[in-house]
């Protein structure tokens, strides 16, 4: 028997899973259904434009989708081009891989302003993302990142570094000409811990320095360290190597640069204040730490002059039609990846994988490790169970809906397409930013 699989989600998650199937005794036969017409997922539109040393695992992820086992069905969105039912007629197993591209709600007074914005929406349009807007305001001088994670890191340094600094990248001409625009002077970014439980990468955070136009100030004012830090640094060989950055830099005057990035401790955002419904101040709370890895509040309120907030707190994932979901913990509910319906019952043929397992932490290792679970499951219970078994049963049925599927030889066209968009420009490569840009490019 050859086990058909279908994979829901073409990012690093579901092609892992892919990878960990194909490498399995099992005979298989795998779809991966993305929704956009490109794979890769966050490493394609996660990950900031000057990084693009991160996006090297896009070769490794690449070199699964070549296995003559795995099919790339692009530009296939499950619940309006096909229904999961539906899937269950063509595949013995579905995976739900849709990781998370939401942002987490901050939960406090004028998070919706005018001007308050989610970092993850920020990120998509940076990363030229096809569902995102072609323009965004760049217009405060004065900008608030709520959180202390990369994302806010990749956020402030976007929104401090000048257009011309990023034109090295893969950015279209529209992220460029409206960064090129922005008037961001001063980027305050809010940790609302100290600086040993900072979340930032060693490499990340140094690179903030990195900028001929960009001043990196680190305030002594909450700049604390307790026991519990050092027994935390102790344990925690990159948070000890964070804090040894931050320290060489606390209290350092700014030398003239004409932008700069302030990172504040042990500051809490309380409040979002509005005038005539846009930002105008965003408000903190002063916290002490407590002495076991926590902090609380002081009531030391500060008003920060600002025009705009963004809200990198993390990202959350998003339902899926015809699946449960735990709205509190923003996943799918689940077993070491088998899904579970409301009474915690085991759902047939049904597995997760990824954030939308787990939630939104952790790193690739966390991922690769998640889908040998999830698939280890899945190898041990599933059996034959698809009525409709050839793979071109499912293009006939996506045929007639009226899908334009957009396969791995549509990718690597479009792939080459932007590299040699790249080579005109004297770049390594420039992005396709609309949905039916990328589709034309690959035929």
């Amino acid at each position: 028997m050859t086990l058909r699989v279908a994979i829901v989600g073409g990012g690093p998650a579901g092609i892992y899973a892919a990878d960990q199937l194909v490498k399995s005794d099992v005979d298989v036969s795998i779809d991966i259904l993305e929704r956009l017409p490109a794979p890769f997922g966050l490493v394609r539109y996660g990950v900031a434009p000057d990084h693009p040393r991160i996006k090297e695992i896009i070769k490794a992820l690449q070199r699964v989708l070549l296995h003559p086992e795995v099919r790339l069905l692009g530009n296939v969105d499950l619940g309006d081009d096909i229904k999961l039912e539906e899937l269950r007629e063509f595949y013995d197993a579905v995976v739900i891989a849709t990781g998370a591209r939401s942002d987490r709600a901050l939960e406090i007074p004028g998070e919706d302003l005018q001007g308050s914005y989610g970092a993850a929406d920020f990120v998509s349009w940076y990363d030229s993302h096809p569902d995102a807007p072609t323009t965004w305001p760049l217009e405060a001088e004065h900008v608030a990142v709520l959180g202390a994670g990369n994302v806010a890191l990749d956020v402030a340094r976007v929104l401090a570094k000048t257009g011309d600094e990023m034109l090295t990248t893969d950015i279209p001409a529209h992220v460029y000409e409206g960064l090129k625009a922005k008037r961001a002077t001063d980027v305050h970014v809010f940790a609302r811990r100290g600086p040993a439980y900072a979340k930032f990468s060693p490499l990340e955070l140094r690179e903030l320095a990195h900028s001929p136009n960009v001043d990196v100030v680190v305030h002594p004012e909450g700049f604390e360290v307790d026991d519990a830090s050092m027994a935390h640094i102790g344990r925690n060989k990159q948070a000890k190597m964070v804090l040894d950055t931050l320290a060489n830099w606390v209290g350092r005057e700014p030398t003239g640069k004409p932008h700069r990035i302030h990172l504040h401790f042990l500051e809490q955002p309380v409040e979002i204040v509005g005038d005539d419904g846009s930002v105008r101040t965003l408000r903190t709370e002063r916290t002490r730490l407590v002495g076991d890895d926590s902090v609380e509040g002081t009531g030391l309120i500060t008003d920060w002059d600002v025009q705009a907030v963004y809200r990198a707190v993390g990202y959350r994932s998003s339902s899926v039609v015809g699946l449960p979901f735990d709205e509190r913990a923003a996943v799918v509910p689940n077993d070491g990846g088998r899904v579970l319906d409301l009474d915690g019952e085991r759902v047939p043929g049904t597995f997760v994988t990824g954030w939308i397992k787990r939630g939104p932490i952790g790193l690739i290792g966390h991922t690769k490790s998640d889908a040998a679970e999830t698939v280890a499951h899945l190898l041990a219970e599933t059996t034959e169970t698809a009525t409709s078994r050839e793979p071109a049963a499912v293009d006939a049925f996506l045929l007639e809906r009226g899908v334009d599927v957009a396969d791995l030889e549509h990718w690597l066209k479009l792939d080459q397409h932007e590299i040699g968009l790249g080579e005109t420009a004297g770049r390594i490569r420039v992005k396709v930013a609309t949905r039916l840009e990328m589709l034309d490019a690959g035929r």
